[in-house]
């Protein structure tokens, strides 16, 4: 059971979401916000799987809120946002994100995106990735692309780093290099340790800086 938090100010959309939510035997809404200060809050007490989160809300805006949030550790979060390039979006992203989705997004990819953050694996709305990822790549923006910083990596965290960054989720590593699941989560939890990251979208737009597309070498 994926338990949800969902922070939206406004009370018609919430409750929009809520209903569909409510529709899936395996996620559980445990709580609502309209603000990112009761998020925060709510989090703390709660302690759900996942935020599913607004960016523009008042009080405390979406992406300060998932900053607490992810640096706590209190829950992962899905932020919600109305224009798929934003700098909301880039900010929740530096925030440690796990996930961006477009709120004209209709229920059943919703509930895709719950379940695939819910798993451990990140997700960006199709109509957001690409432009995201070559955008919060330009040098102005860059999270950190010097090739040295993949020198804590081992072998096969490399390997991981440079499948992150072609957007596959835990089960299509685990496919493409022959290992199981659990240790895909393994290294992608090491790596982003090493590297100083919060969430493994800012490992797929780190790959995607450095160029990785292979099978990068390492220790």
């Amino acid at each position: 059971m994926i338990r949800v938090l969902v922070a939206e100010d406004q009370s018609a959309v919430r409750a929009g979401l809520v209903l569909i939510l409510r529709s899936a035997e395996d996620i559980e809404v445990v709580g609502e916000a309209a603000d990112g200060e009761q998020a925060v809050a709510m989090a703390r007490e709660l302690r759900p799987d996942l935020v599913l989160m607004d960016v523009q809300m008042p009080r405390l805006d979406g992406v300060s809120a998932t900053r607490q949030v992810v640096r706590e550790q209190l829950a992962d979060v899905l932020v919600l946002t109305t224009f798929d390039l934003d700098e909301y979006v880039f900010g929740a992203l530096r925030a440690g994100a796990s996930g961006f989705l477009l709120k004209n997004t209709d229920a059943h990819d919703l509930l895709d995106a719950v379940r695939a953050v819910g798993r451990g694996d990140g997700l960006i709305s199709p109509a957001v990735t690409r432009r995201l990822i070559a955008e919060f790549a330009k040098p102005s923006r860059a999270v950190g692309a010097d090739p040295s910083v993949l020198s804590s990596l081992t072998r096969r965290e490399g390997e991981v780093l440079a499948h992150l960054g072609q957007g596959l989720s835990n089960a299509e590593i685990a496919a493409r290099l022959d290992m199981a699941e659990a240790t895909v989560k393994t290294h992608v939890s090491r790596l982003l340790s090493k590297l100083g990251l919060r969430s493994r979208v800012q490992a797929a737009v780190l790959a995607q800086e450095l160029g990785l597309h292979g099978s990068p070498s390492g220790d």
